[in-house]
């Protein structure tokens, strides 16, 4: 089957959704827009950038591609999963995350390692390329599994790297589909407070996978 070009709105919506169910009103009100990919209605207050980490590049698309062709499905409800994986070019939020779609495939091979990829985003949001918020933050899809020891030096890393800017990330969200870890990255509280690990139930990503294939 020929798929289009990736539409990165999938991720972005999955990513606004899973902010609005997993934490709370405080992003009821977010649009979909672009520089940041995530804004408040008023275009000021909040501004969040969406974008995502996997380490080896193209060898790990290829093994995602191999993922794709060996695919053993045994009960109904999975056949029917892996259907909806064919049509809509995406897998993120359904079968555990052991099936890529076809226009997730491209997504992922794009993707940079993570201290790679936060160092990038940091030069920019304090450059101004994201326009001036109040509060920015950053949301990573993490296709590499993340304990709690690399979460906390990922928030170290980030930390450090914006500290002497003017403009920088208050927020990062670490999103591994059955893992959320929202980080507070302000100056002025405790590190053991900075991480919430938020677990995702395998009902809810599958609700986030609809809800961002149909929004």
């Amino acid at each position: 089957m020929a798929f289009r070009k990736y539409d990165t709105c999938f991720f972005e919506r999955y990513a606004m959704l899973s902010l609005q169910t997993l934490l709370g009103h405080k992003f009821d009100g977010l649009v979909n827009e672009d520089r940041p990919d995530l804004q408040s209605e008023d275009r000021r207050t909040l501004g969040i950038e969406v974008t995502r980490a996997m380490e080896g590049g193209k060898a790990s698309a290829q093994q995602m591609l191999k993922s794709m062709a060996g695919i053993y499905v045994r009960g109904v409800s999975e056949r029917e999963e892996l259907k909806k994986i064919v049509e809509s070019g995406y897998g993120y939020g359904l079968q555990e995350g052991r099936y890529v779609g076809g226009l997730e495939l491209d997504y992922w091979k794009s993707a940079k390692p993570l201290k790679d990829i936060i160092r990038s985003k940091v030069r920019k949001v304090s450059s101004g390329f994201y326009g001036d918020f109040t509060q920015f933050g950053l949301y990573v899809f993490c296709k590499d599994p993340l304990g709690e020891a690399e979460v906390a030096d990922t928030v170290r890393f980030i930390m450090d790297l914006q500290k002497d800017e003017e403009r920088k990330y208050a927020r990062l969200y670490l999103s591994q589909m059955t893992d959320l870890f929202a980080c507070n990255l302000d100056e002025d509280i405790s590190f053991e407070y900075r991480v919430t690990h938020v677990p995702v139930s395998k009902e809810t990503c599958h609700d986030l996978y609809f809800g961002a294939l149909e929004y």
